[in-house]
Formats: C-alpha cells, structure tokens, sequence
C-alpha cells in the first residue's frame, strides 16, 4: 500500500514523515528525487546546460537553483519544457524507489509538497494531509525559512487551496497544536494503515 503524504507549507509533512521512518516505514521523498535527477553527471543537468547556458551551473558543477528558479518564473514556457523534461525522469525514479522499498512493509510513504498539484497522487492509494490553518503555516514556515510574510503567502498561493486539499484527503493529520499531539495521531495511524495491510 502507497500512502501519499502532502500537506502546504509550513504544515509540518517533515515532522510526520520522521515519525513515520522511527515506526520503521519507509519514506520515499519526491524533493530529494527532484534534487538526484540534477545532480552533476546526470543527463538531465546537461539538458538543461544546453537549454539555458552555462551561467546555470556552479563553480561546483551542481545546478544554480535560484538562478534557474528566476529564469522560469519569468517565462511559463520556460517552466513547461523543464517541467516536461523533469518530471517523468522524476515518476520514474519515484516508481524504482517505492518498488524497491515496498518488500516486506506493511505500507510505505510517498511524501511531496506537490502530490497533488501534479499526477503523483495517481501512484498512492491513500491520501494523508498535514492540516493547519494558514495563519500557523505563515508563522512556522517565515521562522523556519527566514523568509518575509509577502513570500510565504505567495508560495502559499501558488499551492493548491487549503479547502480542496481538505476534500482529497482520506485521512487528516491536525498540526494546529503540539509537536506532541501531531506524534501521536502519526502513531494512531501507523496502527490503523498496519491493521488495513494485515485484513
């Protein structure tokens, strides 16, 4: 069973999926995929070398981030061909890794801040969201990144709505209170995934 878990900004998903990997599940995360298929060497890189020229790249040979960031922000068909360039090296990784993980597990985790934004959620057969009001994803998630209000709400605006991923989501993890209270709903529901694998 793949059991997808999503939630905005700030929500806390990173919290969740290490509780879920000191239960002993394992966690296939979509940014550290997203992260692999850019590495240095990696045919993907050289695409986009060639694409936007060598300025996106590091002294150290790995990708400018911001710098690429920038570039397709200002130009949406910019961002489709790197889209349509990354995202199926991204599935298919995606689909190795929960392969591999998934023997001899009751369940594993597909974690990603845009699993529902994009087709991964097609790959899950449960939907777990982190849940808290925008004002909480707001604060933590300005503590957590230094970065202004402005900025957090404009990523924030850019996700899809906190309402439409409510009414997508088999099971609701609420992150409005303590670290503590967010650990143990983690374990409430390892117990209830664990016993659906085992009936």
């Amino acid at each position: 069973m793949i059991v997808g878990l999503t939630g905005g900004i700030g929500s806390g998903k990173t919290s969740a999926s290490n509780q879920f990997m000191a239960l002993g599940i394992p966690v296939i995360d979509s940014d550290v995929i997203a992260r692999e298929v850019v590495l240095p060497g990696m045919p993907a890189l050289s695409a986009i070398s060639e694409h936007f020229g060598t300025a996106i790249i590091q002294d150290d040979g790995q990708l400018n981030r911001a710098a690429l960031r920038q570039k397709i922000f200002q130009d949406n068909h910019e961002k489709q061909w790197l889209e349509s360039l990354l995202h199926p090296l991204i599935r298919e990784r995606t689909i190795n890794q929960l392969t591999e993980a998934s023997k001899g597990k009751p369940y594993i985790i597909l974690s990603s801040p845009l699993l529902l934004e994009t087709d991964q959620h097609t790959l899950c057969d449960v939907i777990v969201i982190v849940d808290l009001l925008e004002q909480q994803q707001v604060e933590r998630a300005t503590r957590r990144d230094k970065n202004s209000t402005e900025q957090i709400k404009r990523i924030i605006a850019a996700q899809i709505s906190r309402e439409e991923r409510l009414t997508r989501a088999d099971y609701i993890l609420d992150n409005s209170g303590s670290y503590e209270q967010l650990i143990e709903q983690v374990n409430s529901l390892d117990t209830l995934l664990r016993s659906k694998h085992l009936s």
